[in-house]
């Protein structure tokens, strides 16, 4: 791959995830600061990520890859990602800003499948060269983060009052429109299924239903929907927690969870090789009850350390259980439904169950209204038990089976 191919595609990626970690993490305070949203309201707003990620596979599907080279749609969608954001940042309400954001993410989840269908069609080996690539997306999303807080103090206590949080959005719709201008100099990327059939069971990845006849992928699947209603909790909720417990730099603070995603990944084959799937994905399941409970008693005291641990067992949340488990869908898939069991997967997860997910957490947030903040250690006990008791659940009635890690 040519140097200028790889700066391209790197700045690509940069870009994308810059995009999203630059509005997303600190859009719960933002909701409840600037527009009085309730919970309830919060959890809508989150959920569109949830109905981007269920539309996503028709633009894709149907779209991209049949008509359009995909770095032309990707380039349209962030243009008017670009006029979304913008209109997000003027919102002076919810019954406002709601239809901007939903429209936002229908347009902003098919990019995530697009960037790396521009990335994988330009390689030659993927599995030596992508890493290097989709780091940068990672970076991206820390830089946005340190900027919020370090750069423009927007998520500080003063900044905050101020409504500067609505420069988020300002500083998202600019990157969006660079992406947008820049992905029409991006390698074509012609249609993959140009002049194929194609049917609404092949885009949503239904052929790979029949996996669920085997006993362990069936426990495998229903864990992986419920332990999104845990992960809702976490994007909905750690922006608000941080700054009503007076953190200031929360957004910079929040972006170590993006560090340590990438210190375990690298360290995810040690431990699948050693331990196998089922003791990794347990793993998984146990940081996410750990992490809450150390939320629910931590403080900003002499306990910060807590709050602090929180936030880094997110490379063990997220590693651990969602790449783990994209490894096991992809080994039990076979060569004929390898992608429709990863598009079922991805619709089961980032789809229906972070839907779930974003409603309960919106609801039990807002029964634990004090004053006017919140009882947070309320708040984080519900996923600490609920992830608790699927780790439970999964200990039990998961089957140990060998399952080969490829690097």
């Amino acid at each position: 791959m040519k140097v200028t191919t790889k700066f391209q595609l790197s700045f690509m990626m940069f870009l994308e995830f810059f995009i999203w970690g630059g509005w997303f993490v600190t859009m719960g305070t933002f909701l409840g600061s600037n527009l009085s949203a309730s919970g309830a309201e919060t959890g809508m707003a989150y959920s569109t990520q949830s109905w981007g990620a269920i539309i996503a596979p028709f633009i894709i599907g149907l779209i991209a890859d049949r008509y359009f080279n995909a770095e032309r749609i990707l380039g349209v969608l962030h243009l008017v990602g670009a006029v979304l954001m913008y209109m997000m940042s003027q919102s002076t309400d919810f019954a406002t800003f709601y239809p901007y954001v939903l429209g936002y993410m229908i347009a902003y989840m098919p990019t995530l499948a697009l960037v790396n269908s521009v990335a994988f069609r330009q390689m030659k080996d993927p599995s030596k060269d992508f890493p290097l690539i989709r780091v940068w997306g990672t970076i991206g999303w820390i830089v946005a983060g340190l900027l919020i807080s370090f750069a423009f103090s927007w998520d500080s206590e003063s900044g905050i009052k101020e409504g500067l949080l609505a420069n988020t959005f300002k500083m998202t719709a600019i990157a969006s429109g660079v992406l947008g201008i820049f992905s029409f100099t991006l390698p074509k990327t012609l249609p993959t299924a140009k002049g194929e059939k194609v049917s609404i069971s092949d885009i949503l990845g239904l052929e790979a239903l029949k996996l669920l006849k085997d006993r362990n992928f069936l426990v495998f699947f229903l864990s992986s929907v419920l332990i999104c209603i845990p992960l809702a909790f976490y994007y909905q909720n750690l922006s608000p927690f941080l700054t009503e417990s007076g953190v200031e730099k929360s957004t910079a603070l929040a972006s170590i969870g993006q560090v340590s995603e990438v210190v375990f990944m690298l360290l995810l084959p040690f431990f699948f090789k050693k331990f196998g799937f089922k003791k990794t994905i347990l793993v998984g399941m146990l940081a996410w009850t750990l992490r809450y409970l150390l939320f629910a008693y931590g403080n900003t005291g002499d306990l910060f350390f807590m709050i602090i641990t929180g936030i880094v067992l997110h490379g063990i949340c997220y590693d651990f259980f969602f790449v783990s488990g994209q490894i096991y869908t992809d080994s039990k898939a076979g060569e004929k439904f390898k992608s429709a069991a990863q598009g079922l997967i991805t619709l089961a997860t980032y789809g229906i169950g972070m839907l779930v997910g974003f409603y309960v957490a919106g609801k039990i947030t807002d029964a634990n209204i004090l004053g006017e903040g919140h009882d947070w250690n309320a708040v984080w006990i519900f996923p600490a038990i609920f992830a608790a008791v699927v780790f439970i659940v999964f200990a039990l009635a998961f089957k140990s089976e060998k399952i080969e890690y490829v690097e």
